[in-house]
C-alpha cells in the first residue's frame, strides 16, 4: 500500500512517501478500513518530533483522525459490513481493565492512540478493533468526517462530561482557530451558553464569530483578559476551555467566576502553569484535566453531527503526497479549523 512513513524523528522533512508498504490484515474482531481521508492534529507534530511520552516505535505511520470504507472484517465482527462508510475512534482501549468496565475507556490502563502508539491513517489501509468503528454521518464527505473524531470528542468530553456546562453559563474558549477551539464554540452554543473566544488575527476573529462565538478578543493583545471582562459586561467566566498552557493559564484562572470550572486538555506553549491559589480557594474554582473522550461520547456526538447541529470546520484539503506541506502549514499557525489529507 501507499503511505507516509517516518523512520526517524525530526522536522517535516522526515515524512517519507512510500509506494510499497505492507498492507495490514484484520485479526479476530478487527476491521480493515480503506482510508479515504485523515485529518492532522498537533499530536502528529509531537510524535513526529519524538515526544518521549508516547515511545512511538519506528518506522511509524502518523494520523489519528480517520474516515474511510470497510474493506474486510475479521472473524467475530458483527454489525459492520464490507463497503460501510466509517469514522474511527482515535483511541483503542482494552475493554477489560477497571476503567473500561466503568465506561471510562479514555483512561484505559492499556490505552493506545491511533497514529501515536499504533499505525495511523497516513496510508491507504488501517486495521482497528471493531468497537472503535462508527458509522460515518451520511451528510458529510470523507474529508469532513475525518475532521470530526479527535477534536469534537475532546471538546465534548471537556465541556459536557468534565465541566458539566449549563445553559446560560459564560464560556471562554482559548484558541478559536484550532480544531478543539472551533468544536468547543459549537458545542457551547448547542448547550445554550454565551461564548467569548480568542483568536490571533482579525481574519480568525471574524471566522470565530461566523461559527457561533458571541464575542472575540485577540489573544496577542497585552490586555486580552481585560477585554474579556469588557465583552461580558463584567461577568466572569463559568467555564474556560484551555489548551494553550503556560502563556495564558494564570490569566484564565483570574477570569474564573465563583464555582467556575477551568478544563484543560493541552499545553501548547509550555507544561508549567503558574497560578494564584487565592483565586482557587476563595472562589472555589475547579481545575479539571481532560483526555480525549470515551467511545460512548463519540457515538452520542456523531448523532448531533448527523442532524447538522455540529459541523467540522475545514481549512484545507491536500493529497497524501503533500503531507510535508500540510505539516508546515500547521506549524505556521496560518490556518483555521482542520487540515485534511486526502488519501483515496
Amino acid at each position: 500500500m501507499k503511505g507516509i512513513q517516518i523512520k526517524e524523528h525530526g522536522g517535516a522533512e522526515v515524512l517519507r512517501y512510500e509506494a510499497k508498504l505492507p498492507t495490514p490484515e484484520p485479526g479476530s474482531k478487527e476491521v480493515l478500513v480503506r482510508v479515504k481521508a485523515c485529518a492532522l492534529n498537533r499530536l502528529d507534530l509531537w510524535v513526529r518530533n519524538g515526544v518521549p511520552a508516547y515511545q512511538t516505535p519506528l518506522p511509524h505511520i502518523l494520523g489519528s483522525d480517520v474516515a474511510g470504507e470497510v474493506e474486510a472484517v475479521g472473524v467475530g465482527v458483527q454489525n459492520i459490513k464490507i463497503g460501510d462508510h466509517v469514522v474511527l475512534n482515535p483511541i483503542v482501549s482494552c475493554g477489560k481493565c477497571s476503567f473500561c468496565k466503568r465506561g471510562r475507556d479514555n483512561l484505559c490502563e492499556n490505552l493506545q492512540v491511533i497514529g501515536a502508539h499504533r499505525p495511523g491513517g497516513y496510508a491507504e489501509y488501517i486495521v482497528v478493533p471493531e468497537r472503535g468503528v462508527h458509522p460515518m454521518p451520511d451528510i458529510l464527505s470523507f474529508e469532513e468526517a475525518a475532521a470530526v473524531p479527535l477534536v469534537f470528542l475532546t471538546a465534548w468530553h471537556m465541556m459536557v462530561t468534565r465541566a458539566k456546562l449549563q445553559p446560560g453559563e459564560w464560556v471562554l474558549v482559548m484558541g478559536a482557530s484550532s480544531g478543539v477551539g472551533s468544536a468547543a464554540i459549537q458545542i457551547a452554543k448547542l448547550l445554550g451558553a454565551p461564548v467569548i473566544a480568542t483568536a490571533g488575527s482579525p481574519e480568525k476573529m471574524e471566522r470565530a464569530r461566523e461559527i457561533g462565538a458571541d464575542e472575540v478578543v485577540n489573544h496577542y493583545d497585552e490586555d486580552w483578559f481585560k477585554q474579556v471582562k469588557e465583552k461580558s459586561e463584567g461577568s466572569l467566566m463559568d467555564v474556560v476551555v484551555e489548551h494553550v498552557g503556560q502563556a495564558v493559564f494564570n490569566s484564565c484562572v483570574k477570569l474564573m467566576a465563583k464555582g467556575g470550572r477551568l478544563v484543560t486538555c493541552g499545553a501548547t506553549t509550555g507544561p508549567t502553569g503558574e497560578i494564584d491559589l487565592r483565586y482557587v480557594f476563595s472562589r472555589e474554582i475547579e481545575i479539571l484535566g481532560s483526555y480525549i473522550g470515551t467511545n460512548a461520547e463519540l457515538k452520542k456526538l456523531l448523532g448531533f453531527v448527523q442532524k447538522g447541529h455540529l459541523k467540522p470546520i475545514i481549512d484545507s484539503v491536500s493529497p497524501l503526497k503533500e503531507a510535508k506541506a500540510a505539516h508546515q502549514k500547521m506549524e505556521s499557525g496560518n490556518f483555521f479549523g482542520k487540515i485534511v489529507l486526502q488519501v483515496k
